[in-house]
């Protein structure tokens, strides 16, 4: 079928586009076409780029909108993506293979959750702080927003990552052109129709759906003042070297291979624990960037912890992403999935031990899917520890003591995410201090929104969400009054 996209949303308006090129968007379930969006072009590109900055460029455009107005347009925007959210679930699902009952947690209303949080924080924003200067003098100090803003978004959370973007950017005063995923190009619509719904001025947000060619084309615009991108390291490297060269700043949210430590006192209890634990190793079928895919086990605990993993795998239940009791669905494409049996052999290879898992099921028959994978003995060294493989592949590493654990932990090119497993909340805090990491998890805590999220190293620059976020779109300026 054809997707009701009509290809860019610019100012209000879906406008047909200007490229004949057509995304077949591919169910990981049934491996058959079920739809098609349009595949920008340079002059798509540059049509939503210059809406872009002719809505932030005019006088009483949005940029000049009291923080109130936008915050009120802002909230009507939340609730027409409401009305959405079981169609949006059900999108994202068929495809990219999340389970539909995650979907519905998270895509289906972290958008919502999001615009409702900035326009909050924005009514009580200091946009303005009057210092007393050195001198004795007085400052003002400003927050403006930066411009034009280019989101790029990838396949696994295409709804919530965009908001992560789009939500303080628009708070802030910016305008934005957002690139989703070809992996998930289907449902873009339901935000520019929410958009519109809203009252958002023309120009204020615009879509171009588009491979890697229109990522770049949008990238290095000479009319984008800011780009902000999740997605793979290697990705994220080219686009930060074209900001620097283009003197842009830019936000980076890439790869991760975080670690979960779990300590001697930890809560081993399948009951209890393997729920949370699933969800912080295998969620989404494993394709989360921040998930603990290394598992740091002490010696004297490591056959219960391999027990509980191992029982953990194997009771959970894979299928259809639209069946509300699969717990595992396939992976985004035919590629991935080989991607991830490269790994395995890899570590196979390398001496590591499968546990359980490490094969294509045989039901279902179709589709690409890949049973949740468990290595034990694993060395930190090793391939299937040191490179991100975004898909259900668990490496269970041995460590002597706990300052041997939080060597290991931060023996990674990565620094994203992370998580400690104890019974003792404080004695959580002070491992965590010591993990080189934008995020730690204490026993599965859930992602806080309103509180700043982001990687070191190879995990990328600059943090998403909280006050944190919105700041990531605006300028300093300093006036000098006395």
């Amino acid at each position: 079928m054809e997707s009701m996209y009509g290809g860019m949303f610019v100012g209000g308006q879906g406008r047909t586009p200007h490229s004949e090129r057509r995304i077949a968007v591919i169910s990981p379930t049934t491996e058959e076409t079920i739809g098609f969006a349009p595949d920008a072009d340079g002059v798509d590109v540059d049509s939503a780029v210059s809406a872009a900055r002719e809505a932030f460029d005019d006088p009483r455009g949005w940029p000049s909108w009291s923080p109130s107005a936008r915050a009120e347009c802002l909230r009507r925007f939340a609730e027409a993506l409401d009305a959405r959210a079981p169609e949006v679930a059900r999108l994202v699902s068929a495809q990219n293979g999340m389970p539909i009952t995650l979907a519905r947690k998270l895509e289906a209303v972290a958008p919502q959750i999001l615009l409702r949080y900035y326009a909050g924080l924005i009514e009580t924003f200091p946009f303005e702080e009057p210092r007393t200067s050195l001198a004795g003098g007085r400052t003002l100090v400003r927050r403006e927003p930066l411009g034009v803003v280019a989101a790029i978004v990838p396949f696994n959370f295409p709804h919530s990552l965009a908001a992560y973007k789009y939500a303080p950017a628009l708070a802030a005063g910016c305008t934005v052109v957002v690139k989703p995923s070809p992996e998930t190009a289907l449902g873009s619509e339901l935000i520019a129709d929410a958009a519109t719904e809203a009252g958002l001025p023309p120009g204020v947000i615009n879509i171009v759906p588009g491979g890697r060619d229109t990522g770049v084309l949008l990238v290095e615009h000479d009319q984008v003042d800011k780009v902000s991108f999740t997605g793979s390291t290697a990705a994220g490297r080219a686009i930060g070297e074209a900001c620097g060269r283009l003197i842009r700043p830019v936000t980076l949210e890439l790869g991760g291979k975080s670690a979960a430590i779990i300590l001697d006192d930890a809560d081993l209890d399948p009951a209890t624990t393997g729920p949370l634990m699933f969800l912080n190793t295998l969620g989404n079928n494993g394709q989360i960037c921040g998930l603990s895919t290394r598992i740091l086990a002490p010696r004297s605990r490591y056959a219960e912890v391999l027990d509980l993993l191992e029982g953990m795998a194997r009771a959970l239940v894979i299928g259809d992403p639209l069946d509300p009791g699969t717990q595992i669905g396939p992976l985004v494409t035919e590629r991935q999935r080989e991607r991830v049996e490269h790994y395995i052999r890899e570590g196979r290879a390398e001496g590591a031990r499968v546990v359980t898992g490490g094969r294509r099921p045989a039901r279902p028959a179709r589709g690409w899917f890949i049973e949740p994978t468990i290595f034990a003995d694993v060395d930190n060294r090793s391939t299937i520890a040191r490179e991100e493989i975004f898909g259900p592949v668990l490496a269970v590493i041995p460590y002597d003591d706990e300052e041997d654990a939080i060597r290991i932990a931060n023996d990674s090119p990565y620094g994203l995410g992370g998580s400690v497993w104890t019974r003792d909340d404080q004695r959580g805090i002070d491992v965590a201090r010591r993990v080189r990491t934008g995020m730690v998890k204490l026993n599965g805590a859930a992602v806080d929104l309103a509180a700043p999220f982001g990687g070191v190293g190879a995990s990328g620059i600059g943090v998403e969400l909280g006050p944190e976020g919105l700041t990531q779109y605006q300028r300093l300026q300093s006036v000098y009054v006395s």
